[in-house]
């Protein structure tokens, strides 16, 4: 009969994920992640064969939460300009903490380059999932004759998220919220229709 587990795997994943996010996947050791979750290393390689696996998890869940966000940004019963400013506005920090922090897929981008497939490939997927949201967001815009029509919403959705990209590179540069702001909100003008002007 096997042992039960002696921990909450979600939890340890969630709090480890905070440490990669603040620290990198190279520069975390495993005491660093045994001393944040409270769990003995061999517990947790009982989880996660390693800490590459546990940090690709980690990347993953934090994939899934930031897509959970701008879902329920573009659910909102609003207009889509409004929802497309929803989501340039949870794009910016609210802390000198998060802000410090960045982005933890686009710094896991910037660690590993293009030499790790399974890393690139969550970085891929996310900036997928995202543009995917965005394109659904124009779209709707554009059938109002909020959004122009002078480009595709798939051409837009794609300017826009490399804007996103750009806004949380800016972030970890030490640009201010203000000049961030600016660029978003204006990336975002760019897409107005002029019948919405």
């Amino acid at each position: 009969m096997s042992r039960p587990r002696e921990f909450d795997v979600d939890q340890a994943l969630r709090q480890s994920m905070e440490v990669f996010w603040t620290k990198g996947f190279k520069s975390t050791s495993y005491e660093d992640l045994t001393r944040t979750t409270q769990v003995k290393k061999q517990s947790l390689y009982c989880v996660f064969k390693d800490k590459r696996d546990l940090f690709l998890k980690a990347l993953a869940l934090y994939r899934e939460q930031s897509v959970a966000m701008l879902e329920e940004l573009a659910s909102r019963e609003v207009s889509p300009l409004k929802k497309l400013e929803a989501v340039c506005d949870s794009t910016l920090y609210q802390n000198e903490e998060t802000l410090r922090r960045g982005c933890l897929m686009v710094n896991s981008a910037l660690e590993f380059g293009e030499d790790d497939r399974e890393v690139n490939r969550e970085v891929t997927l996310m900036f997928d999932q995202t543009e995917r949201i965005l394109e659904k967001i124009i779209r709707e815009g554009q059938e109002q004759e909020l959004v122009t029509n002078r480009r595709s919403g798939k051409e837009l959705a794609a300017y826009l998220n490399n804007a996103l990209s750009g806004a949380k590179l800016m972030e970890k540069s030490g640009a201010s919220p203000e000049q961030i702001a600016a660029v978003l909100h204006t990336s975002v003008a760019l897409m107005v229709s002029e019948n919405a002007r």
